[in-house]
């Protein structure tokens, strides 16, 4: 062992004379181990070798930060990968080039998520990105994040399955986005092979007794005014009368009239346009929704909601937002309002579609029609509706359990279809 091997003693007696900008002290035991001490009295160990009829050298880290029997550790993995022919600087500068979760998603969201989907969808992406995703796993470079990490975000998750599903189906998707384009260091998509949990579709019909209450909710806000929720946390909660009522917004009150009498989503009501209602064909025209071009049909009972409304000068929009020219964003506050006062409280905004197209199922209008009105772009996505849709399925039945009884009791077996009245068969 010679009289230079490298301890923390031989480091911390190492010391550069303030006419040199380093002084260097090399292990005897292992060639092209050392460590250097600068002016500053910063101390580093390093590695060096040649490579292609080069002297190079690689910082292995901070004296201090390493003990120098890690430093020798690693300078014997960095020198036994240079006889191997590897480029240890050269896969540290590409190391470094390897971009963190975050940086990657901040594009993805900016650059494709936002040019190519619709509002709603840019809304959920970035929402999962920011609650769940990025907390979970926004340090991590790209090529450090593996499927068992994204299988315990999962698994974190799977007492809400749907947004357990949704982060996976966001991460995924990045990820696609990244490999396209050859992002630095990425590896195997790690969403993939995960199962997704069984989802339980909520689906809530409001009956007519439900209708009728919502319908004097609205009234109520807009004659006599809601109790608004007051927010216990802030300041002024305290000074709130505890009876104050606050009057319901006419615009307020007619998007969720118009919601709930045309079947479309919310923002393709708030975000309508005069422009694009034509009153004489019962029709807003939209240019673009979640499934392309689509017209909204407008029954006398939604024509007259519009009508109602006044124009805001300067704003092309049916329901004008606090922005001046820019629409409404939300109906939170006045729906919680409606839907407390009418005993609804937890009934969501969609489940006004949903009662739209509850309503035609049980009419016999049958799915295609009502399909047409929604938008829906697969049939698949009306069939949900189809146990509403009974009628068909009753006289069926009631038509061939009366020819097979005809027959069995000896007579014709040419029946007509029963007709029902309220009570059905």
């Amino acid at each position: 062992m010679g009289d230079n091997r490298i301890s923390k003693r031989s480091v911390d007696g190492l010391q550069c004379d303030s006419q040199k900008d380093r002084a260097f002290l090399w292990d005897d035991a292992l060639s092209g181990f050392g460590a250097v001490a600068y002016p500053t009295g910063r101390k580093v160990y390093i590695a060096q070798f040649r490579q292609a009829g080069r002297s190079r050298r690689i910082t292995i880290g901070e004296h201090g930060r390493l003990t120098a029997e890690e430093a020798r550790s690693e300078a014997k993995k960095l020198l036994g990968a240079v006889e191997t022919g590897a480029d240890p600087i050269a896969q540290r500068r590409a190391a470094r080039e390897v971009r963190s979760v975050r940086e990657v998603a901040a594009e993805f969201l900016a650059s494709h998520v936002a040019a190519k989907r619709k509002g709603g969808t840019q809304d959920d992406y970035e929402r999962i990105m920011r609650l769940h995703v990025l907390p979970a796993l926004g340090s991590r470079r790209m090529n450090e994040v593996r499927r068992s990490d994204v299988q315990r975000l999962h698994s974190s998750l799977s007492g809400t399955p749907a947004i357990a599903n949704k982060s996976l189906a966001v991460i995924s998707s990045a990820w696609n986005w990244a490999a396209k384009r050859e992002e630095p260091g990425i590896g195997p998509n790690p969403a993939t092979g995960i199962d997704r949990f069984k989802e339980v579709r909520r689906e809530r019909f409001l009956s007519a007794e439900e209708l009728a209450r919502l319908g004097d909710a609205i009234r109520e806000g807009e004659t006599n005014g809601l109790a608004w929720a007051t927010d216990e946390t802030k300041p002024t909660a305290k000074h709130t009368p505890r009876n104050a009522r606050t009057m319901l917004d006419p615009y307020a009150a007619a998007a969720i009239r118009l919601l709930i009498l045309t079947g479309a989503r919310l923002r393709e009501v708030l975000h309508a346009r005069w422009d694009w209602i034509d009153f004489d064909r019962g029709m807003i025209h939209l240019p673009d929704s979640k499934t392309g071009q689509k017209p909204i049909y407008l029954s006398a009972a939604a024509q007259a909601v519009l009508a109602s409304l006044a124009r805001v000068e300067g704003n092309p929009h049916v329901f004008p937002g606090e922005v001046k020219g820019e629409p409404r964003t939300d109906l939170k506050k006045p729906w919680a309002a409606i839907t407390r006062a009418a005993g609804l409280e937890g009934l969501r905004i969609h489940d006004l579609r949903h009662s739209f197209a509850s309503v035609g199922a049980g009419a016999n209008l049958g799915l295609p029609v009502i399909g047409k009105l929604l938008g829906h772009s697969q049939p698949a996505t009306t069939a949900r509706y189809a146990h509403l849709d009974a009628d068909p399925m009753r006289r069926a039945v009631e038509t061939i359990g009366n020819s097979i009884a005809a027959a069995m009791g000896g007579k014709s077996a040419t029946v007509v279809a029963p007709r029902f009245g309220k009570g059905g068969a």
